[in-house]
């Protein structure tokens, strides 16, 4: 493809295909070869549960029917509300099917496909109502109600291994303004005018960003996507890539010819194997038709892009150490300066943003700075992608407004907390975030207001927590994490945090006292100043907004020597209580310790000594006459 006729071209032919997908078009008449297309969530959640043997099984259906050449059956990426799936929405009704199993999909076909009624009470509106605090009753499909789709926006709407679908929705249209419209100074001022900030963690401008590299003098220079996405409980990049791969694609040829660069890496980590499968597939396809190679779109400009496959790293989501990583060396973190756009990957001047960061680029081209920065707030423009777990109802990808309340992305847009339990807590950014208490629940989501209350933004990363959660047990987790994932190139970060971890564990297990508590905040806050890359220095943050807001719960740990949820096992002991327990011997017969005795008539009693407080016992009595005492 030499020319921009030629992709406007492709793109009248591609939309003419899937334009009942489009809401616009979906309201007026529809054309197109097909009278339904059948979208199929192929994200790795929805993989998992056996998407492909539906849509197997739907394409065997319709055959029977005599119906397939009517029918377009395509495999998406993630739709977002992960908890429901697998999901399949049925175009042009727009009706969206949860949970659907291999039966439901012969009613799908027959009563949908074939006889043309929609099937209700699969329909995802029709699963199980929450009632809210305030009486408000919530449905699985308010889920979709409050986001704003800028980076999600194909994802659960193109066929990701067809690069046609991508071009049908704009694909490759801001890349050939650019080229030929603007100057790569111009490219940077959109961005800057945009308010784009990082998406990653740190929240850098990132129209600033790619300046520092366009400004350094050098023949070759170097564009890179941090994909090495580490965060336990994140998916928001891997959903991206699953589902629009050519977003990313798109973006890093604009950053490219911004900066001055010919050439990308992707550096994804190797645990995500769609994502890594659709990527060379997008790639391949983009080679072919000019889209990305030499001479693009007879401008004289070149960029290629190639994948580095990480090995599961989490400090290689740090720059420099994924820098290291690439040139195939160990992946530890380099002193600054000097700064990557100064001397990055193989000692050229680089400049690297994260897989969301870029998914945001072509529509602020196609769309305008004005009309990105008209959303979210002053200092955190557009939108943001939560991967929100935990303790919520509606687990899945939230993208909503920066700006939005806390409250509502876990009540209005994530369903309430299952069982009615109390909101405790949500952890913001991983185990380089700090915990949100359910006092400031209405904190606005943004850059500035999380990380004044002590937590950051991160990645997205978003775990919810109830009233059964144990704050000191869960500063714990995530240290464990970190001190594993430390590289050790400096000694802050080595050593202080395994300290940080032993006193966690002497005071999880009932050996603390307040000392160690003053010395644990002590330690945080010296570890923070001194070490050397985001790891280390964010580590810390965990331990500091627990001890800020929980402090009462380490001291029950130290001073009562109680686990208030009931978590720590050490600090806890399982009873039966005699005048309830019927001596049936269910308890004795499923412990897994074989530490429950008794006899016919006399109550049973639970041998301390071997307990392992595994809860079994409790799950299982019938008469609930075990408990936990803390």
């Amino acid at each position: 493809m030499k020319s921009i006729a030629e992709l406007i071209e492709l793109k009248d032919k591609s939309y003419a295909k899937i334009n009942m997908r489009d809401t616009a078009a979906a309201e007026k008449s529809v054309g197109g070869p097909y009278k339904s297309q059948v979208l199929l969530c192929g994200g790795t959640g929805c993989l998992s549960s056996n998407s492909e043997k539906l849509r197997d099984k739907l394409v065997s259906k319709l055959e029977e029917f005599g119906i397939k050449d009517d029918v377009q059956v395509i495999m998406t990426g993630c739709f977002g509300l992960c908890a429901e799936g697998p999901i399949v929405v049925v175009y042009p009704e727009g009706a969206m099917y949860s949970r659907v199993s291999l039966k439901d999909m012969d009613q799908i076909a027959e009563e949908h496909l074939l006889n043309g009624n929609v099937v209700e009470k699969l329909l995802i509106g029709s699963r199980e109502a929450v009632t809210l605090e305030d009486g408000t009753v919530v449905t699985k499909a308010d889920f979709f109600n409050g986001q704003k789709r800028v980076a999600l926006r194909n994802c659960g709407r193109i066929n990701p291994e067809n690069i046609d679908e991508y071009i049908a929705f704009n694909g490759y249209q801001a890349l050939a303004k650019v080229l030929t419209e603007n100057t790569p100074e111009e490219v940077i001022q959109i961005i800057k005018d945009s308010g784009l900030r990082g998406r990653g963690g740190a929240g850098f401008p990132t129209g600033m960003k790619w300046s520092f590299a366009a400004a350094t003098e050098g023949e070759v220079k170097y564009v890179a996507c941090n994909a090495d996405e580490g965060d336990p409980g994140a998916f928001m990049d891997r959903s991206i890539l699953e589902g629009d791969p050519h977003s990313v694609l798109e973006a890093m040829a604009i950053a490219g010819y911004a900066v001055g660069a010919s050439q990308g890496y992707i550096y994804v980590r190797a645990e995500y194997p769609t994502a890594v499968n659709r990527l060379n597939i997008a790639i391949k396809q983009a080679n072919e038709l000019g889209l990305l190679g030499e001479n693009i779109f007879n401008t004289g400009f070149n960029f290629n892009v190639e994948l580095r496959l990480g090995a599961g790293a989490f400090v290689c989501g740090e720059e420099t150490a994924l820098m290291n990583s690439i040139e195939g060396k160990r992946g530890e973190p380099r002193p600054r300066p000097p700064f990557p756009a100064v001397k990055g990957i193989f000692g050229k001047p680089s400049m690297l943003n994260n897989v969301e960061t870029y998914a945001n680029i072509p529509s602020i081209i196609l769309n305008g700075p004005e009309w990105f920065a008209g959303m979210g707030t002053e200092k955190s423009k557009g939108t943001k992608v939560f991967a929100v777990g935990g303790k919520i109802n509606n687990t899945g990808l939230v993208e909503i407004e920066m700006g939005t309340p806390l409250r509502d992305v876990i009540y209005k847009i994530g369903g309430g907390i299952p069982g009615g339990k109390k909101f405790k807590a949500a952890q913001t950014g991983g185990p380089s975030g700090g915990c949100i208490p359910s006092e400031l629940i209405d904190t606005p989501m943004t850059y500035d207001d999380l990380s004044a209350i002590g937590s950051m933004m991160g990645s997205g990363g978003l775990i919810v927590m109830d009233e059964d959660d144990c704050m000191v047990d869960i500063a714990k987790f995530f240290l464990e994490f970190t001190v594993d994932e430390s590289c050790g190139k400096c000694s802050p970060c080595r050593i202080g945090t395994k300290r940080m971890l032993e006193i966690l564990e002497k005071i999880t297990d009932g050996r603390g006292t307040l000392e160690d508590i003053d010395k644990l905040e002590v330690l945080a806050k010296n570890i923070k100043a001194a070490a050397l890359c985001g790891l280390g220095q964010t580590a810390p943050n965990p331990i500091l907004s627990t001890l800020r807001y929980y402090r009462h719960e380490y001291e029950a740990h130290v001073i009562d020597k109680k686990c208030p949820a009931g978590v720590c096992k050490n600090l806890i002991q399982v009873k039966i209580k005699p005048e309830i327990c019927k001596s049936c011997g269910i308890c004795a017969k499923i412990c897994p310790a074989t530490c429950i005795r008794g006899e016919k008539k006399v109550p049973y009693e639970i041998d301390q000594t071997k307990c392992i407080k595994c809860g079994a016992c409790i799950e299982k009595c019938p008469f609930k006459a075990i408990y936990k005492d803390v």
